[in-house]
């Protein structure tokens, strides 16, 4: 995504594109891998030293209720970001924490009255389990404690 179409995106979810704005989410656009909150800020403030970490989670706030950035809760461990472009489930390991994306597929939505009065606007499904990296290592592990 272009820097003309970053700032129309801030613009129309009704921001305020400020530059310490702007540079979190070009920095979400450009970085997939489901960066932290410090993270984020240590790389935005590599770029302009200006900006706060106060600034930089306040942002980030903003982003998330705007519906640009979507917040990844990991379980014991800090929460991870990702700008939201193409609709995508994820996938968290269990035993390093990573955030992977998995193509999206429509999940069935509840059936009627099982929600009570409670208003749905999204379903998404998070996978747990071990990533590419972590399932070899844990299966050899399984083969040396059995031998």
């Amino acid at each position: 995504m272009d820097a003309g179409a970053i700032k129309r995106s801030v613009q129309v979810s009704g921001l305020r594109c400020t530059p310490q704005r702007y540079a979190v989410m070009a920095f979400l656009m450009k970085h997939n891998r489901h960066p932290t909150a410090a993270e984020i800020f240590e790389a935005v403030n590599r770029v302009d030293p200006r900006s706060s970490r106060a600034t930089t989670y306040n942002n980030l706030r903003d982003l998330v209720q705007a519906g640009l950035v979507r917040e990844v809760a990991v379980e014991g461990r800090a929460a991870r970001f990702d700008a939201k472009g193409m609709r995508h489930h994820h996938f968290i390991c269990d035993r390093c924490g990573n955030v992977e994306d998995i193509e999206w597929y429509d999940v069935p939505r509840p059936a009627s009255g099982t929600l009570g009065k409670r208003i749905l606007r999204e379903c998404e499904l998070i996978f747990r389990g071990l990533c590419t990296k972590c399932a070899p290592r844990h299966a050899s592990g399984e083969a040396r404690m059995s031998s």
